[in-house]
């Protein structure tokens, strides 16, 4: 990013909100420059542009991570362990069989499968796994993040293309956009080993896209990464988006530091609301051309969800029934679906049920107040 500008920040945020599309230097101003309220003005008027109306969706879904047993090494992570450790696990399927049944007894409409990249489960395992869990409970699997895919096509020694239809014929109904972090490889390089590149993050997405799937497009910010390369993963998926359309929803949310080596080796604090903020209007004025955009309030807590929906987000992402990675970071948020919707009514706006694919579900039988 070499250009240099000669606009406001303020020229910047008018012409992005009246729909003219920005450029990545644009956007690496603004983070640098702009004012917080000139911020959320401008990615609320996007907001409204793609979304019109009052609603705010989320979903009720559970996330079940199926091993921790992972053969990379992320100085970011505190979930996983190496498979002769004591505490690894791999659930059986009476344990899976317990948290679906508890997710869809509470309202739940899918299931958000993911777990470290095993080194001696097989393709088949995954694929007798997917089979079961449809004729069983018929939830939606929206599962397994690129770089588990790419760790398939490694241990099985095929393609993406190949395992990725395998488990959509198997019963895999969507991909979660986990493991991008940045896509930079400088960054990638520096916190984690044994993952896979940007370039095969994205490969992996277009791959999923062109068998007909989608996805998701994610982002952990607030670590070691330098802005412009922010901007840089935004940027690849706008491309891809260009390319493929299918991405349903953009979700950043900022590195917890607690019990991970990424901290302690280098003393990183965790980053604040400010940069939070700040972070998903710029995301939700660049990636013009992703519909939604979720709230991180896992990581921020209610509040701070409640005020992201005035800086670009439409979607408070799910209730999240369990949730383990990011909890083992240090993140203790939680929430039951009367208070998410409570947040969203007292914003202003008028909560509903959703599913992966952002079609509206019948209200749930909860109270008003």
């Amino acid at each position: 990013m070499t250009t240099a500008i000669t606009q406001t920040a303020e020229e910047i945020l008018s012409k992005a909100a009246d729909g003219v599309r920005i450029s990545e230097e644009e956007a690496l101003h603004l983070l640098e420059h702009a004012e917080l309220p000139e911020l959320s003005r401008a990615a609320h008027a996007v907001r409204k542009r793609l979304n019109p109306g009052r609603l705010v969706t989320y979903i009720v879904d559970r996330n079940v991570n199926y091993t921790n047993v992972c053969l990379a090494d992320c100085d970011f992570c505190a979930f996983y362990r190496k498979i002769k450790n004591p505490e690894s696990y791999v659930l059986s399927r009476e344990e899976l069989a317990d948290k679906i049944e508890e997710t869809q007894r509470l309202g739940g409409n899918q299931l958000l499968l993911q777990g470290g990249m095993h080194p001696k489960l097989k393709l088949e395992w995954y694929e007798d796994l997917l089979r079961w869990m449809k004729a069983e409970f018929g939830i939606h699997v929206h599962g397994f993040s690129a770089p588990e895919i790419h760790a398939f096509s490694r241990i099985n020694r095929i393609s993406h293309e190949e395992v990725l239809g395998r488990l959509k014929d198997a019963g895999l109904d969507s991909l979660p956009g986990g493991g991008a972090e940045i896509l930079a490889d400088r960054v990638r390089e520096e916190i984690t080993r044994g993952k896979c590149t940007s370039d095969e993050w994205i490969a992996v997405h277009r791959a999923w896209h062109r068998l007909g799937g989608r996805s998701t497009a994610t982002m952990m910010f607030g670590h070691v990464e330098r802005l412009e390369e922010r901007v840089e993963t935004l940027r690849r998926f706008r491309e891809l988006q260009d390319e493929t359309g299918g991405f349903t929803a953009f979700i950043g949310w900022t590195f917890q530091p607690e019990h991970t080596a990424l901290a302690a080796r280098l003393d990183l604090k965790e980053v604040g609301s400010w940069d939070y903020l700040r972070t998903t209007a710029v995301s939700r004025l660049y990636l013009d051309n992703i519909q939604h955009v979720q709230s991180s309030w896992v990581t921020q807590g209610g509040r701070i969800g409640q005020v992201s929906l005035f800086y670009g987000c439409d979607d408070m992402g799910s209730i999240m029934i369990e949730e383990n990675v990011v909890r083992a970071a240090g993140a203790s948020n939680r929430m039951t679906e009367d208070v998410l919707r409570q947040l969203v009514r007292e914003a202003g706006f008028e909560p509903r049920r959703r599913n992966f694919f952002y079609e509206l579900l019948p209200e749930p039988d909860v109270s008003p107040s």
